[in-house]
Protein backbone atom coordinates (compact mmCIF):
# COMPACT_ATOMS: atom_id res chain seq x y z
CA UNK A 1 0.00 0.00 0.00
CA UNK A 2 1.40 3.66 -0.85
CA UNK A 3 1.88 5.18 2.65
CA UNK A 4 2.85 9.13 2.27
CA UNK A 5 3.63 11.37 4.95
CA UNK A 6 4.21 15.19 6.01
CA UNK A 7 6.30 15.59 9.09
CA UNK A 8 6.68 19.48 9.18
CA UNK A 9 9.09 20.58 12.50
CA UNK A 10 6.68 23.23 15.31
CA UNK A 11 9.38 25.58 15.21
CA UNK A 12 7.59 28.25 12.75
CA UNK A 13 4.47 28.30 10.82
CA UNK A 14 3.17 26.02 7.70
CA UNK A 15 4.64 28.31 4.45
CA UNK A 16 3.34 27.35 1.05
CA UNK A 17 6.45 24.68 0.11
CA UNK A 18 5.44 22.39 2.96
CA UNK A 19 1.94 22.75 2.12
CA UNK A 20 2.70 22.01 -1.23
CA UNK A 21 4.59 18.88 -0.41
CA UNK A 22 1.79 17.52 1.60
CA UNK A 23 -0.64 18.23 -1.12
CA UNK A 24 1.42 16.15 -3.52
CA UNK A 25 2.13 13.25 -0.49
CA UNK A 26 -1.77 14.04 0.41
CA UNK A 27 -2.78 13.16 -3.56
CA UNK A 28 -0.27 10.24 -4.44
CA UNK A 29 -1.43 8.51 -1.43
CA UNK A 30 -5.32 8.97 -1.64
CA UNK A 31 -4.90 8.12 -5.71
CA UNK A 32 -3.59 4.74 -4.84
CA UNK A 33 -5.99 4.30 -1.95
CA UNK A 34 -3.14 4.72 0.45
CA UNK A 35 -2.84 6.41 3.82
CA UNK A 36 -1.55 9.60 4.12
CA UNK A 37 -0.13 10.63 7.99
CA UNK A 38 0.76 13.90 9.80
CA UNK A 39 3.83 13.69 11.52
CA UNK A 40 5.19 16.39 14.13
CA UNK A 41 8.50 16.70 14.45
CA UNK A 42 9.25 17.91 17.68
CA UNK A 43 12.46 16.20 19.46
CA UNK A 44 13.72 19.60 19.01
CA UNK A 45 12.37 20.33 22.84
CA UNK A 46 14.07 23.61 23.22
CA UNK A 47 12.72 25.06 19.97
CA UNK A 48 9.12 23.60 19.60
CA UNK A 49 6.37 25.81 20.20
CA UNK A 50 2.72 24.66 20.84
CA UNK A 51 1.19 27.62 19.03
CA UNK A 52 3.55 26.31 15.66
CA UNK A 53 1.77 22.56 16.34
CA UNK A 54 -1.80 24.89 16.44
CA UNK A 55 -0.80 26.50 13.40
CA UNK A 56 -0.18 23.74 11.77
CA UNK A 57 -2.79 21.67 12.48
CA UNK A 58 -5.11 24.37 11.88
CA UNK A 59 -3.44 24.92 8.21
CA UNK A 60 -4.29 21.35 7.60
CA UNK A 61 -8.40 21.47 8.63
CA UNK A 62 -8.78 24.73 6.56
CA UNK A 63 -6.82 23.46 3.29
CA UNK A 64 -8.93 20.16 3.88
CA UNK A 65 -6.00 17.76 3.65
CA UNK A 66 -7.76 14.84 6.07
CA UNK A 67 -4.56 12.45 7.66
CA UNK A 68 -5.13 9.12 8.46
CA UNK A 69 -4.49 7.81 11.83
CA UNK A 70 -4.08 10.06 14.75
CA UNK A 71 -1.32 12.91 14.48
CA UNK A 72 2.01 11.60 15.03
CA UNK A 73 4.45 13.22 17.58
CA UNK A 74 8.31 12.24 18.33
CA UNK A 75 8.30 13.69 21.54
CA UNK A 76 5.76 10.67 22.33
CA UNK A 77 8.64 8.41 20.80
CA UNK A 78 11.32 8.51 22.31
CA UNK A 79 11.23 4.89 24.01
CA UNK A 80 10.79 3.68 20.43
CA UNK A 81 14.35 5.25 19.33
CA UNK A 82 16.37 4.71 22.55
CA UNK A 83 15.31 0.99 22.02
CA UNK A 84 16.92 0.65 18.39
CA UNK A 85 19.76 2.71 19.25
CA UNK A 86 20.61 0.06 21.91
CA UNK A 87 20.15 -2.68 19.05
CA UNK A 88 22.35 -0.61 17.31
CA UNK A 89 25.05 -0.28 20.11
CA UNK A 90 24.25 -4.43 20.45
CA UNK A 91 25.01 -5.21 17.02
CA UNK A 92 28.53 -3.65 17.17
CA UNK A 93 26.74 -1.09 14.39
CA UNK A 94 27.05 2.14 16.41
CA UNK A 95 29.16 2.92 19.08
CA UNK A 96 29.84 5.34 21.67
CA UNK A 97 32.13 8.60 20.99
CA UNK A 98 34.43 10.64 23.62
CA UNK A 99 35.91 12.79 21.34
CA UNK A 100 35.23 16.68 23.49
CA UNK A 101 34.80 19.73 21.62
CA UNK A 102 38.22 20.86 22.12
CA UNK A 103 39.24 17.82 20.31
CA UNK A 104 36.81 18.44 17.71
CA UNK A 105 37.56 21.87 17.26
CA UNK A 106 40.85 20.58 16.61
CA UNK A 107 40.42 18.60 14.00
CA UNK A 108 38.10 20.47 11.84
CA UNK A 109 40.60 23.58 11.91
CA UNK A 110 42.96 21.21 11.27
CA UNK A 111 41.05 20.12 8.03
CA UNK A 112 40.14 23.55 6.65
CA UNK A 113 43.59 24.70 6.74
CA UNK A 114 44.54 21.51 4.48
CA UNK A 115 41.48 22.53 2.20
CA UNK A 116 39.71 18.82 3.29
CA UNK A 117 36.36 18.51 4.21
CA UNK A 118 35.48 18.77 7.77
CA UNK A 119 34.60 15.26 8.99
CA UNK A 120 34.89 13.17 11.86
CA UNK A 121 38.06 10.59 11.64
CA UNK A 122 36.37 7.93 13.14
CA UNK A 123 38.82 7.76 16.27
CA UNK A 124 36.39 6.00 18.12
CA UNK A 125 35.05 3.91 16.36
CA UNK A 126 36.74 0.73 17.50
CA UNK A 127 37.45 1.69 20.55
CA UNK A 128 38.52 -0.95 23.59
CA UNK A 129 40.03 1.15 25.89
CA UNK A 130 38.86 2.76 29.31
CA UNK A 131 36.54 5.34 28.25
CA UNK A 132 38.00 9.11 29.02
CA UNK A 133 36.46 10.30 32.37
CA UNK A 134 34.42 13.55 32.75
CA UNK A 135 32.98 12.90 29.12
CA UNK A 136 29.80 12.17 28.55
CA UNK A 137 29.51 10.43 24.88
CA UNK A 138 27.49 10.86 21.90
CA UNK A 139 26.68 7.83 19.95
CA UNK A 140 27.68 7.79 16.35
CA UNK A 141 26.38 5.02 13.97
CA UNK A 142 29.38 2.90 11.90
CA UNK A 143 28.99 4.47 8.03
CA UNK A 144 30.61 2.10 5.45
CA UNK A 145 33.96 3.71 4.78
CA UNK A 146 34.19 3.50 1.04
CA UNK A 147 32.12 3.05 -2.14
CA UNK A 148 28.80 4.62 -3.35
CA UNK A 149 25.28 5.53 -1.59
CA UNK A 150 22.94 5.63 -4.74
CA UNK A 151 19.27 6.06 -5.24
CA UNK A 152 16.83 5.93 -8.10
CA UNK A 153 14.63 9.58 -7.25
CA UNK A 154 11.26 9.62 -8.63
CA UNK A 155 11.75 13.05 -10.01
CA UNK A 156 15.93 13.68 -10.53
CA UNK A 157 16.58 10.24 -11.52
CA UNK A 158 19.58 7.89 -10.25
CA UNK A 159 21.35 10.03 -7.72
CA UNK A 160 25.13 8.55 -6.53
CA UNK A 161 26.91 10.12 -3.58
CA UNK A 162 30.37 9.30 -2.89
CA UNK A 163 30.91 7.66 0.96
CA UNK A 164 34.15 9.72 0.88
CA UNK A 165 32.48 13.01 0.25
CA UNK A 166 28.79 13.41 2.17
CA UNK A 167 29.61 10.51 4.94
CA UNK A 168 31.42 10.03 8.33
CA UNK A 169 30.17 8.08 11.57
CA UNK A 170 27.51 10.63 12.56
CA UNK A 171 26.21 11.26 15.69
CA UNK A 172 22.46 9.98 16.03
CA UNK A 173 21.99 10.51 19.48
CA UNK A 174 23.36 13.35 22.04
CA UNK A 175 25.09 13.34 25.03
CA UNK A 176 22.13 13.02 26.94
CA UNK A 177 20.26 10.32 24.61
CA UNK A 178 18.04 12.41 23.09
CA UNK A 179 18.27 11.25 19.40
CA UNK A 180 19.06 13.57 16.24
CA UNK A 181 16.96 14.09 13.17
CA UNK A 182 18.53 11.83 10.10
CA UNK A 183 17.98 8.94 12.98
CA UNK A 184 14.39 9.58 14.18
CA UNK A 185 13.26 10.33 10.47
CA UNK A 186 14.21 6.94 9.47
CA UNK A 187 12.70 4.79 11.86
CA UNK A 188 9.66 6.46 12.00
CA UNK A 189 9.30 6.51 8.29
CA UNK A 190 10.04 2.34 8.46
CA UNK A 191 8.07 1.78 11.47
CA UNK A 192 4.84 3.91 9.96
CA UNK A 193 5.17 2.01 6.51
CA UNK A 194 6.39 5.03 4.40
CA UNK A 195 6.84 3.78 1.24
CA UNK A 196 7.13 7.14 -0.63
CA UNK A 197 8.97 10.03 0.27
CA UNK A 198 8.19 13.05 -1.38
CA UNK A 199 9.58 16.27 -0.03
CA UNK A 200 11.93 19.42 -0.21
CA UNK A 201 15.13 18.46 -2.38
CA UNK A 202 16.74 20.79 0.78
CA UNK A 203 16.51 17.43 2.60
CA UNK A 204 18.76 15.34 -0.40
CA UNK A 205 21.65 15.72 1.52
CA UNK A 206 20.15 13.55 4.61
CA UNK A 207 18.91 11.00 2.10
CA UNK A 208 22.44 9.23 2.34
CA UNK A 209 22.20 9.68 6.32
CA UNK A 210 18.83 7.75 6.56
CA UNK A 211 19.82 4.74 3.63
CA UNK A 212 22.27 3.55 6.33
CA UNK A 213 20.19 4.03 9.21
CA UNK A 214 17.58 1.71 6.93
CA UNK A 215 20.27 -0.61 6.00
CA UNK A 216 21.80 -0.95 9.44
CA UNK A 217 18.60 -2.04 11.30
CA UNK A 218 17.21 -4.25 7.85
CA UNK A 219 14.73 -1.77 7.15
CA UNK A 220 13.40 -1.22 3.83
CA UNK A 221 14.13 2.02 1.95
CA UNK A 222 11.56 4.12 0.25
CA UNK A 223 11.06 5.50 -2.73
CA UNK A 224 11.89 8.92 -2.79
CA UNK A 225 10.97 12.25 -4.76
CA UNK A 226 12.99 15.39 -3.91
CA UNK A 227 10.71 18.02 -5.14
CA UNK A 228 12.87 21.61 -6.50
CA UNK A 229 12.48 24.81 -4.30
CA UNK A 230 9.87 27.72 -5.19
CA UNK A 231 11.99 30.76 -6.27
CA UNK A 232 10.56 34.59 -6.62
CA UNK A 233 9.77 35.90 -9.84
CA UNK A 234 13.00 36.98 -9.44
CA UNK A 235 15.12 33.45 -9.52
CA UNK A 236 15.92 33.81 -6.19
CA UNK A 237 14.69 32.10 -2.72
CA UNK A 238 11.54 32.93 -2.00
CA UNK A 239 10.88 35.26 1.08
CA UNK A 240 7.99 36.22 3.27
CA UNK A 241 7.36 39.38 1.01
CA UNK A 242 7.06 37.50 -2.13
CA UNK A 243 4.54 34.73 -0.51
CA UNK A 244 6.70 32.36 1.50
CA UNK A 245 4.44 33.49 4.52
CA UNK A 246 2.15 31.49 7.16
CA UNK A 247 -0.49 29.39 5.00
CA UNK A 248 -3.33 30.94 7.81
CA UNK A 249 -2.40 34.24 6.08
CA UNK A 250 -3.48 33.59 3.03
CA UNK A 251 -7.08 32.87 4.32
CA UNK A 252 -6.90 36.34 6.09
CA UNK A 253 -5.80 38.09 3.08
CA UNK A 254 -8.69 36.16 1.28
CA UNK A 255 -8.09 33.31 -0.20
CA UNK A 256 -10.07 29.93 -0.71
CA UNK A 257 -8.51 26.89 0.26
CA UNK A 258 -9.90 25.53 -3.02
CA UNK A 259 -7.94 27.93 -5.03
CA UNK A 260 -4.63 28.05 -3.24
CA UNK A 261 -4.35 24.18 -3.35
CA UNK A 262 -5.29 24.63 -7.21
CA UNK A 263 -2.30 27.23 -7.67
CA UNK A 264 0.12 25.30 -5.30
CA UNK A 265 -0.51 21.86 -6.99
CA UNK A 266 0.41 23.63 -10.71
CA UNK A 267 3.76 25.01 -8.95
CA UNK A 268 5.62 22.39 -10.13
CA UNK A 269 3.76 20.13 -11.87
CA UNK A 270 0.99 20.10 -14.49
CA UNK A 271 -1.63 18.17 -17.05
CA UNK A 272 -1.36 19.57 -20.64
CA UNK A 273 -2.24 23.21 -20.29
CA UNK A 274 -4.70 22.48 -18.17
CA UNK A 275 -4.94 25.73 -15.05
CA UNK A 276 -8.35 24.46 -13.25
CA UNK A 277 -8.10 21.55 -10.91
CA UNK A 278 -10.95 20.30 -9.03
CA UNK A 279 -9.57 18.18 -6.12
CA UNK A 280 -11.25 15.09 -8.11
CA UNK A 281 -9.38 16.23 -11.06
CA UNK A 282 -5.52 16.16 -9.07
CA UNK A 283 -6.39 12.97 -7.49
CA UNK A 284 -7.16 11.20 -11.09
CA UNK A 285 -4.61 12.94 -12.89
CA UNK A 286 -1.45 13.15 -10.25
CA UNK A 287 1.80 11.60 -10.67
CA UNK A 288 5.25 12.44 -8.41
CA UNK A 289 6.91 11.06 -11.34
CA UNK A 290 6.10 14.08 -13.84
CA UNK A 291 7.39 16.39 -11.20
CA UNK A 292 9.70 19.58 -13.03
CA UNK A 293 13.16 18.59 -12.15
CA UNK A 294 13.62 22.21 -11.81
CA UNK A 295 12.66 25.11 -9.99
CA UNK A 296 9.38 27.06 -10.29
CA UNK A 297 8.26 30.57 -9.96
CA UNK A 298 6.00 32.27 -7.57
CA UNK A 299 3.84 34.36 -9.48
CA UNK A 300 1.28 36.04 -7.25
CA UNK A 301 -0.95 37.60 -10.47
CA UNK A 302 -1.36 33.83 -10.92
CA UNK A 303 -2.81 33.29 -7.43
CA UNK A 304 -5.44 36.50 -7.99
CA UNK A 305 -6.24 35.09 -11.22
CA UNK A 306 -7.24 31.45 -9.64
CA UNK A 307 -9.14 32.92 -6.14
CA UNK A 308 -10.97 35.20 -8.26
CA UNK A 309 -11.96 32.18 -10.55
CA UNK A 310 -13.05 30.14 -7.60
CA UNK A 311 -15.33 33.33 -6.11
CA UNK A 312 -17.09 33.45 -9.53
CA UNK A 313 -17.92 29.95 -9.79
CA UNK A 314 -18.43 28.33 -6.25
CA UNK A 315 -22.19 27.73 -5.01
CA UNK A 316 -23.84 30.83 -3.23
CA UNK A 317 -23.55 28.17 -0.09
CA UNK A 318 -20.31 27.95 0.03
CA UNK A 319 -19.27 31.78 -0.48
CA UNK A 320 -22.07 32.12 1.92
CA UNK A 321 -20.15 29.64 4.78
CA UNK A 322 -16.97 31.68 3.92
CA UNK A 323 -18.09 35.00 4.56
CA UNK A 324 -19.40 33.83 8.12
CA UNK A 325 -15.52 33.70 8.94
CA UNK A 326 -14.97 37.22 7.96
CA UNK A 327 -17.62 39.05 9.63
CA UNK A 328 -20.53 39.04 7.40
CA UNK A 329 -23.57 36.79 8.30
CA UNK A 330 -25.73 36.03 5.01
CA UNK A 331 -27.13 33.15 6.03
CA UNK A 332 -30.37 34.90 6.70
CA UNK A 333 -30.67 37.78 4.12
CA UNK A 334 -33.56 37.21 1.59
CA UNK A 335 -31.21 38.54 -0.77
CA UNK A 336 -28.20 37.17 -0.42
CA UNK A 337 -27.90 35.35 -3.70
CA UNK A 338 -28.80 38.41 -6.37
CA UNK A 339 -26.14 40.45 -3.91
CA UNK A 340 -23.39 37.37 -4.08
CA UNK A 341 -23.92 37.01 -8.03
CA UNK A 342 -23.58 40.89 -8.47
CA UNK A 343 -20.31 41.79 -6.58
CA UNK A 344 -18.34 38.70 -7.05
CA UNK A 345 -17.66 38.99 -10.82
CA UNK A 346 -15.53 41.77 -9.49
CA UNK A 347 -13.73 40.56 -6.50
CA UNK A 348 -10.39 38.81 -6.38
CA UNK A 349 -10.42 38.11 -2.89
CA UNK A 350 -13.08 37.22 -0.16
CA UNK A 351 -12.10 40.51 1.43
CA UNK A 352 -13.08 42.36 -1.40
CA UNK A 353 -16.10 40.11 -1.91
CA UNK A 354 -17.03 41.12 1.83
CA UNK A 355 -16.51 44.47 1.50
CA UNK A 356 -18.13 45.01 -1.94
CA UNK A 357 -21.36 42.96 -0.21
CA UNK A 358 -21.31 46.03 2.68
CA UNK A 359 -20.84 48.55 0.68
CA UNK A 360 -24.48 47.57 -1.07
CA UNK A 361 -25.71 46.45 2.56
CA UNK A 362 -24.61 49.34 4.47
CA UNK A 363 -25.42 53.26 4.34
CA UNK A 364 -22.30 55.11 3.88
CA UNK A 365 -20.89 56.92 6.80
CA UNK A 366 -18.60 58.74 4.71
CA UNK A 367 -18.53 60.05 0.86
CA UNK A 368 -15.76 59.78 -1.58
CA UNK A 369 -15.07 63.86 -1.85
CA UNK A 370 -12.91 63.28 -5.20
CA UNK A 371 -16.66 61.51 -6.71
CA UNK A 372 -18.44 64.70 -5.13
CA UNK A 373 -16.51 67.53 -6.49
CA UNK A 374 -16.91 65.39 -9.69
CA UNK A 375 -20.24 64.98 -9.76
CA UNK A 376 -21.74 66.80 -7.36
CA UNK A 377 -22.99 70.75 -8.29
CA UNK A 378 -26.04 72.60 -8.33
CA UNK A 379 -27.77 71.61 -11.03
CA UNK A 380 -27.29 67.90 -9.93
CA UNK A 381 -28.23 68.50 -6.71
CA UNK A 382 -31.59 69.65 -7.70
CA UNK A 383 -31.71 66.55 -9.96
CA UNK A 384 -31.10 64.17 -7.38
CA UNK A 385 -33.73 65.95 -4.96
CA UNK A 386 -36.21 65.92 -7.74
CA UNK A 387 -35.45 62.06 -8.15
CA UNK A 388 -36.19 61.38 -4.67
CA UNK A 389 -39.13 63.23 -4.52
CA UNK A 390 -40.77 61.49 -6.82
CA UNK A 391 -39.15 58.06 -5.68
CA UNK A 392 -40.88 58.87 -2.10
CA UNK A 393 -44.38 58.84 -4.12
CA UNK A 394 -44.05 55.18 -5.17
CA UNK A 395 -45.47 52.48 -3.80
CA UNK A 396 -43.65 49.44 -4.73
CA UNK A 397 -40.36 49.13 -7.13
CA UNK A 398 -38.76 46.08 -6.50
CA UNK A 399 -36.63 44.48 -9.44
CA UNK A 400 -33.67 46.15 -10.91
CA UNK A 401 -36.02 46.52 -13.98
CA UNK A 402 -38.26 48.34 -11.89
CA UNK A 403 -35.99 51.32 -10.50
CA UNK A 404 -34.49 51.24 -14.57
CA UNK A 405 -38.54 51.74 -16.17
CA UNK A 406 -38.97 54.30 -13.51
CA UNK A 407 -35.61 56.31 -13.84
CA UNK A 408 -36.34 55.99 -17.43
CA UNK A 409 -39.66 57.84 -17.79
CA UNK A 410 -38.34 60.35 -15.28
CA UNK A 411 -35.41 60.54 -17.81
CA UNK A 412 -37.60 61.30 -20.22
CA UNK A 413 -40.25 63.53 -18.28
CA UNK A 414 -36.98 65.97 -17.18
CA UNK A 415 -35.27 66.02 -20.76
CA UNK A 416 -32.52 63.97 -18.63
CA UNK A 417 -29.82 61.59 -20.21
CA UNK A 418 -28.45 58.67 -17.28
CA UNK A 419 -25.35 60.21 -17.12
CA UNK A 420 -26.72 63.45 -15.41
CA UNK A 421 -28.20 60.50 -12.23
CA UNK A 422 -26.47 57.76 -12.21
CA UNK A 423 -23.37 58.63 -10.54
CA UNK A 424 -25.23 61.02 -7.98
CA UNK A 425 -27.27 58.09 -7.07
CA UNK A 426 -24.50 55.73 -6.70
CA UNK A 427 -22.49 58.44 -3.95
CA UNK A 428 -25.89 58.65 -2.31
CA UNK A 429 -26.05 54.83 -1.99
CA UNK A 430 -22.27 52.91 -1.65
CA UNK A 431 -20.41 56.44 -1.28
CA UNK A 432 -18.88 56.48 -4.37
CA UNK A 433 -19.20 56.33 -7.98
CA UNK A 434 -18.18 53.04 -8.10
CA UNK A 435 -20.29 50.38 -8.25
CA UNK A 436 -22.28 47.19 -9.78
CA UNK A 437 -25.38 47.99 -12.52
CA UNK A 438 -26.80 51.20 -10.59
CA UNK A 439 -30.03 49.43 -10.80
CA UNK A 440 -29.10 46.10 -9.65
CA UNK A 441 -27.80 48.17 -6.56
CA UNK A 442 -31.17 50.31 -6.12
CA UNK A 443 -32.94 46.40 -6.12
CA UNK A 444 -30.92 44.74 -3.67
CA UNK A 445 -31.23 48.31 -0.98
CA UNK A 446 -34.70 48.71 -1.45
CA UNK A 447 -36.74 51.73 -2.48
CA UNK A 448 -37.14 52.49 1.37
CA UNK A 449 -32.95 52.62 2.09
CA UNK A 450 -32.69 54.12 -1.30
CA UNK A 451 -34.39 56.91 -0.41
CA UNK A 452 -33.04 57.21 3.19
CA UNK A 453 -29.89 57.33 1.53
CA UNK A 454 -30.25 60.35 -0.93
CA UNK A 455 -31.59 61.93 1.85
CA UNK A 456 -29.07 61.51 3.77
CA UNK A 457 -26.57 63.08 1.01
CA UNK A 458 -28.98 65.67 0.38
CA UNK A 459 -28.93 66.94 4.30
CA UNK A 460 -24.92 66.49 4.64
CA UNK A 461 -24.42 68.56 1.30
CA UNK A 462 -26.87 71.23 2.09
CA UNK A 463 -25.42 71.11 5.27
CA UNK A 464 -22.08 71.78 3.74
CA UNK A 465 -23.10 74.50 1.80
CA UNK A 466 -24.34 76.48 4.64
CA UNK A 467 -21.19 75.79 6.07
Amino acid sequence: MITTRFAPSPTGYLHIGGLRTALYSYLWAKKNSGKFLLRIEDTDLQRNSDEATKAILEAFKWVGLKHDDEVYYQSKRFDIYKRYIKQLLDENKAYYCYMTQEERDELYNKQRENKERTRYDGRYRDFEGTPPSGVDPVIRIKSPLEGEISFVDGIKGEVKFSVKDVLDDFVIARSDGSPLYNFVVAIDDALMGISDVIRGDDHLSNTPKQIVIYKALGFDIPKFYHVPMILNPQGKKLSKRDGAMDVMEYKKEGFLPEALINFLVRLGWSHKDKEIFSMDEMLELFDPNDINKSASAYNFEKLLWLNSHYIKTLPIERLVDVLKEYGLDLSEYEKKEQLLELVRDRAKTIVELRDMAKSILDAPLEYDQKAVKKFLNDETFEILQKFNDELKCEQKLDSAEDFQNFTNSFLDKNGLKLKNLAQPVRIAIVGSSVSPSVFDVLSIVGLEEVVKRIENLITDLTRYKHT
